[in-house]
């Protein structure tokens, strides 16, 4: 027997698939809501976790780069060394007072750029060590945090393994639910329940009012969804309305939900009165 096309079914049979399909995506959400925080506080760690070790990255390429300046500095030093023995030993051979002061001139230069490179050796040095601490601090918060990401899969592991096969179970049913609504209709629920705070795209009326917002519908309102000849919403939430009797649903009337014992108890207490009176 050839399946039917979703678009030709009676407004009623798609209210029915609709609700059908509410109620399997709402059990899948309590699945989810049984997890509770866990997989948000698991991808908090995780990306916690990547950026300390890209702060530990960025700390051992800081060290590293500290650490070839001392050695470049270092090779400076020897360089203005050797610069200044050599002018040394050309002082002894000078001719005039003109290259004396030049070759004195040099001297100090290259003692001068002496004791600037061990300046900046030394501050090298301290950032080194600075960047070291920095470093083991970052490394200990990543064992930390590694502990504790470790602990969260775990427990998040334990509570999916639980749910796993009930919700692979309600995620078929919702698929197969799927395809017996027309694409229009469905991506319209969607959206409805995406913006809807409880995640509920279509709902039943409850004590003449809507089930989502709870603002009341006017009686014609009532009736012609109880009608089912075409697709309802709500004038101010924008959820689907359906019959409470079409979505299978029993609602208390007004009439039983009133309490009788206040009754009873009034005519309890006139009849007193009159015993008094006698």
């Amino acid at each position: 027997m050839a399946k039917k096309d979703p678009k030709d079914l009676p407004v009623e049979e798609k209210l029915k698939n609709l609700f059908q399909l509410q109620t399997t995506l709402s059990a899948i959400d309590d699945k989810k809501a049984l997890r509770g925080e866990l997989p948000l506080e698991v991808q908090d760690l995780e990306d916690e976790i990547a950026g300390l070790n890209t702060r530990i990255e960025k700390i051992q390429n800081e060290i590293k780069e500290f650490q070839d300046a001392v050695v470049l500095k270092k090779g400076d030093i020897e360089t203005a060394k050797a610069s200044v023995e050599r002018y040394q030993a050309q002082l002894n051979e000078v001719k005039n007072n003109r290259e004396y002061d030049m070759l004195s001139k040099e001297i100090e230069f290259q003692t001068l750029e002496i004791e600037l490179c061990n300046k900046k050796i030394r501050e090298a040095s301290a950032r080194v060590e600075e960047r070291k601490k920095d470093l083991e601090a970052a490394q200990e918060q990543v064992e930390e945090r590694q502990k504790d990401l470790t602990e969260k899969k775990s427990e998040l592991s334990e509570i999916m393994q639980e749910t796993r096969e009930e919700e692979e179970k309600l995620k078929e049913k919702a698929a197969d639910l799927e395809t017996k609504i027309e694409p229009r209709l469905l991506t319209s629920f969607k959206r409805i329940r995406k913006n809807a705070r409880n995640g509920l795209g279509i709902v039943y009326v409850q004590r003449d009012a809507c089930g989502g917002c709870f603002n009341k519908i006017p009686p014609q309102r009532q009736l012609d969804i109880k009608m089912h000849k075409k697709i309802i919403v709500c004038e101010y939430c924008g959820r689907i309305m359906i019959d409470p009797e079409l979505a299978g649903v029993k609602v208390a009337t007004a009439a039983e939900e009133k309490p009788k014992r206040k009754r009873s108890i009034r005519k309890t207490v006139k009849k007193d009165e009159s015993a008094a009176e006698d």
